[in-house]
């Protein structure tokens, strides 16, 4: 052993298994990016980490997910003894923080808000150290390539969790398991509405959920008209999602949350108006594309800016349609728009038809690329 020359007892280890040809596998046993599969257990029961990064969209979730570590370990999120808390300006205190002992015995916590990668030499410290203070560092804006979620997914006693706003089936069960602690169901196309309407934020998700829950009482059923009656500036956040929907050609969901924003009391001309909003926008930033800038660039120089959870499907829309396109479109809107407002003109139809044909447009525009 004398020859390996080892500068670190770990060195040892290393090179032995190394010898064995299962470096490969057990690297992967060692990284600690927190999969949905053991993410539950793991929040329950973190084990020797000492270090947990959570990252993403999702702030409520960021939060929540930290709250669940911190119970896990010091049975309470207000323990003076055990748990703090710093914020972004007393980030110079977690080394002072991280290493003190608790004065009644058992791991201590310590929270530690939006974090950035300023924080990684003393983060790194902290890990190589070993301590059983277990670190819960929150970062909304993290970077992509950020060295803190390098550093704690290459980790054997750090981890890292991304934190997403909830979609889809995921969603979906969060409402209902929501609504089911408060002995509440909730039919079809409430449960339609809210998937829509809600997921950017889990916190907010939860609180107007519950809102909803106590709205309908013990044993009761939610519908739409609850939906509608609880949940802030619904109809135009319908109308916001039927348009994402039509300049991306889901025809369908395009269909389903027009109905939506009808049934909650949306003038025909106030969806017609929103869609030439929603198309201006995309024109301005084609004409930013046009003079050089890149998709994402051209789409975050807006103003007001577009809301982050939205970024993804509006980029999307500037890859389907072409300047002379837009335009188009905005002609036939305008001729919409007239029309609704004449004395007697089925309005309604006139609107839905409007937005319904952008979404049929945009699905042939993809269907035909992908011939």
């Amino acid at each position: 052993m004398s020859k390996l020359r080892a500068k670190h007892p770990g060195e040892v280890f290393w090179f032995f298994f190394a010898k064995k040809n299962i470096l490969p596998s057990l690297t992967l046993a060692l990284s600690m990016k927190i999969d949905a599969r053991r993410l539950s257990a793991f929040l329950a029961n973190p084990g020797a980490t000492n270090a947990v990064l959570l990252y993403g969209d999702d702030a409520g979730l960021i939060r929540s997910r930290g709250n669940d570590l911190t119970r896990a370990i010091a049975s309470s999120l207000d323990d003076p003894f055990r748990v703090t808390a710093l914020e972004r300006e007393t980030h110079n205190r977690l080394t002072e923080e991280s290493t003190a002992l608790s004065m009644i015995g058992g791991r201590r916590v310590v929270q530690v808000r939006d974090v950035t990668d300023a924080l990684v030499v003393p983060v790194k410290r902290h890990v190589e150290t070993g301590s059983d203070t277990l670190l819960i560092l929150e970062a909304p804006d993290l970077a992509a390539r950020s060295k803190l979620r390098t550093l704690l997914e290459a980790a054997a006693n750090g981890a890292a969790i991304g934190c997403y706003p909830e979609e889809g089936r995921a969603l979906a069960d969060t409402i209902q398991q929501t609504l089911a602690a408060h002995q509440v169901s909730i039919d079809a196309d409430a449960l339609a509405a809210l998937q829509l309407l809600l997921g950017a934020d889990q916190g907010q998700t939860r609180s107007e959920v519950e809102k909803l829950a106590l709205y309908a009482g013990a044993h009761q059923r939610i519908d739409l008209d609850a939906v509608a009656a609880c949940i802030p500036d619904s109809a135009a956040l319908t109308a916001d999602e039927a348009l994402y929907a039509a300049t991306t050609g889901d025809v369908a969901r395009t269909d389903r949350a027009i109905a939506i924003a009808r049934a909650e009391g949306l003038a025909p001309v106030g969806l017609i108006r929103a869609a030439l909003i929603h198309m201006q926008r995309l024109h301005r930033a084609r004409l930013a594309m046009q003079a050089g800038a890149s998709a994402s660039d051209a789409a975050g120089g807006l103003r007001p800016p577009i809301f982050f959870k939205r970024m993804p499907p509006f980029t999307r829309s500037l890859s389907l349609w072409t300047l002379s396109a837009i335009e188009e479109a905005l002609s036939h809107l305008f001729a919409a728009e007239a029309a609704c407002k004449r004395t007697g003109a089925p309005d309604d139809a006139i609107s839905e038809a409007a937005i319904l044909r952008i979404a049929v447009r945009t699905a042939a525009v993809i269907r035909k690329r992908a011939a």
